[in-house]
């Protein structure tokens, strides 16, 4: 049986077809720009401008009457611009997300590294005193010395003669 071509085989995902290539990185930076700007006060007072201007015209001047009272094409404005808002600030957030797990991985990488180094020298400062503990110091050196001198000089001396005499040094 002849082997299917690739692009025609059905146990494999179909290569995507875009017509237009869009940079999701690129894509995620303009929309967190977007959704931390709609979130600023500049943002609301020019909103609340605009509306304000758009229901006085349409109120008072008869002739510029685009949208009468029920202010049906304000209320699509504000569903559109809803529609658009809510995903580019969830997907604000979950870029932010995104980096705080990245953050908090590190933190917690870094954290052990912390952890085990200090362990390590926990350890390390352990063996030091352990091995200190089997080192002579100078005291003990000195008094053991001491010790020596006076054993010498207390010891009996043999000469040629028959007696010993003990050993006596200024």
């Amino acid at each position: 049986m002849p082997e299917l071509l690739p692009r025609r085989r059905l146990d494999q995902p179909r290569a995507a077809r875009r017509v237009i290539s869009i940079d999701p990185d690129a894509f995620g930076r303009i929309s967190e720009r977007l959704a931390r700007f709609l979130g600023t006060g500049k943002y609301l007072f020019w909103q609340t401008l605009i509306v304000v201007v758009w229901i006085g015209v349409n109120l008072g001047a008869a002739a510029l009457r685009w949208d009468p009272y029920p202010f049906i094409l304000l209320n699509l404005a504000f569903s559109t611009q809803a529609a658009y808002a809510a995903p580019l600030i969830l997907l604000a957030q979950n870029r932010q997300d995104d980096r705080d797990r990245v953050s908090l991985e590190e933190d917690r990488n870094r954290a052990a590294q912390t952890k085990a180094d200090t362990e390590y020298l926990a350890r390390e400062l352990a063996a030091l005193r352990l091995a200190i503990g089997e080192v002579a110091t100078r005291d003990y050196l000195r008094g053991e010395l001491d010790k020596l001198r006076e054993d010498l000089n207390t010891k009996p001396r043999k000469t040629k003669g028959s007696r010993s005499e003990p050993i006596t040094r200024p």
